[in-house]
């Protein structure tokens, strides 16, 4: 093999991955802006067992909302009580005007819950027709759900899917050939 160092140093170096077809999905940036903070029902709770409607819309009235402004609020019940749906209703009605966002959820599982959001309204045709990579390091935590959601998308309309960096890839989908 005739091996030219001197004029391989003369060509200018082409970066292969910048130049390829591949579009890079940085599913991290849908992670939610924002603290994320718990809204426990059980506080209002009398003797952790009921809600008393009177004293609920009381609390909440009386309750500086303020504190939540820009932030997550996962609604949940730390206890085992029934909590009538109206509960939820009032609770979100409240935080609106406050919060970045709300879901019933503990607070661990409020960044799923906002992934799957922001997917059920991704717009899939800019990738028609695509190869997609994935991106795989973050960090920020994506949630599984995540990963298996943008696949389920994107799949009837990409050539591929691929999980990684555009270097370093693991081969999902292919769209067999017609």
């Amino acid at each position: 093999m005739n091996f030219d160092l001197h004029n391989m140093l003369d060509q200018p170096l082409v970066n292969r991955v910048a130049n390829s077809s591949l579009v890079t999905i940085d599913l991290e940036e849908m992670y939610p802006a924002g603290e994320i903070v718990p809204f426990d029902l059980k506080d209002y709770l009398f003797m952790e067992l009921i809600l008393k409607e009177k004293d609920f819309r009381e609390a909440l009235q009386s309750l500086d909302w303020e504190q939540y402004r820009g932030k997550n609020l996962a609604v949940f019940c730390s206890t085992d009580a029934i909590i009538p749906l109206w509960a939820y209703m009032l609770v979100a009605t409240h935080a609106a005007p406050f919060v970045a966002d709300v879901a019933l959820c503990e607070p661990a599982e409020f960044a799923e819950k906002a992934f799957l959001k922001k997917l059920a309204t991704f717009d899939i045709h800019p990738y028609e027709g695509k190869r997609i990579v994935i991106k795989g390091c973050s960090d920020k935590p994506v949630p599984a759900a995540a990963y298996l959601e943008i696949t389920r998308l994107l799949q009837p309309v990409t050539l591929s899917i691929m999980f990684g960096e555009p270097c370093s890839t693991v081969p999902v989908y292919k769209k067999a050939k017609a």
